[in-house]
């Protein structure tokens, strides 16, 4: 009899482990970038319907606390809106994870003003000027005799750091630029304030903003796939190494692959990787 308790007991934590186990792997958790998050969030929405028994857990921190996770193994995909540094690539290894690349998108950093704002266009020198201080009212520029309202992303963001790489060159933005955690309150900030400017990933581009010509190029998906857009970027997902293939995870990073991942990512406003 104490036997086949000891041999009942085995069992069931068996079974226990094997149900803990197979639960685990149907979660999905990621974890990062604000731009990415759009894209992410319509691929689990789309992923849900035909594996409803995965659970798909998404959090918009930005990409350098979405790398973080990533070395934590607190999270599966890492969504990031610029390259991983090479310092994170180091923190990556020395926790034992290795970190894998997939592409699954092109942006667009669009520079967007308030409607009513008459300004059309910028030069990037005008830009850097901007966001530096050198220039502070909008009649500079040929606008309206406004001050001008500098709205940067915060300094976690790989929006942010792609702005400032092909902007402004790592210069210092002016003290009294204010800093918001995602492209959506940038938008907003613009939108409610006519002497804002902001930069946001493509996506968030509608009606509420204005988005100026850089360079007399106004960012879309032929200006940005043909090059001539001079502030655009690949989007990311990345992965604690290649994912199995045929699991979720895998089938999760390379959706944008698949005719219906592509169409989530154009209806999105941002640009597939394959057509």
């Amino acid at each position: 009899m104490k036997t086949k308790n000891i041999i009942k007991a085995i069992l069931s934590a068996l079974f226990l482990s094997a149900v803990q186990y197979a639960s685990a792997e149907r979660n999905i958790i990621i974890d990062g970038s604000t731009t990415v998050g759009p894209i992410a969030k319509a691929f689990a929405d789309f992923y849900k319907e035909n594996h409803p028994d995965v659970n798909i857990t998404i959090s918009e921190s930005g990409s350098g606390n979405g790398v973080k996770s990533l070395i934590n193994k607190s999270c599966n995909i890492a969504n990031l809106s610029r390259f991983m540094k090479e310092s994170e690539f180091k923190s990556c290894v020395a926790n034992g994870v290795s970190p894998v690349a997939h592409v699954v998108a092109f942006d667009g950093l669009a520079v967007i003003v308030n409607p009513q704002n008459k300004v059309q266009s910028l030069t990037l020198e005008d830009i850097a000027a901007i966001y530096t201080g050198k220039i502070s009212n909008w009649k500079e520029l040929g606008g309206d005799d406004l001050k001008i309202v500098v709205v940067s992303r915060d300094t976690n963001s790989g929006t942010y750091e792609t702005f400032n790489e092909l902007v402004l060159k790592k210069a210092k933005i002016a003290k009294d630029a204010e800093y918001v955690g995602s492209n959506g309150q940038a938008r907003t900030r613009v939108n409610t304030t006519k002497g804002a400017i902001a930069y946001v990933g493509l996506g968030f581009v509608d009606d509420s903003v204005k988005p100026l010509s850089v360079e007399g190029i106004l960012p879309n998906k032929k200006s940005i796939t043909s090059g001539r857009y001079p502030i655009a970027r690949p989007l990311f997902m990345f992965t604690d190494g290649y994912p199995k293939m045929g699991g979720d995870i895998f089938n999760f990073v390379t959706l944008h692959l698949s005719s219906e991942g592509r169409e989530i990512i154009s209806d999105l406003g941002y640009i597939p990787v394959c057509e």
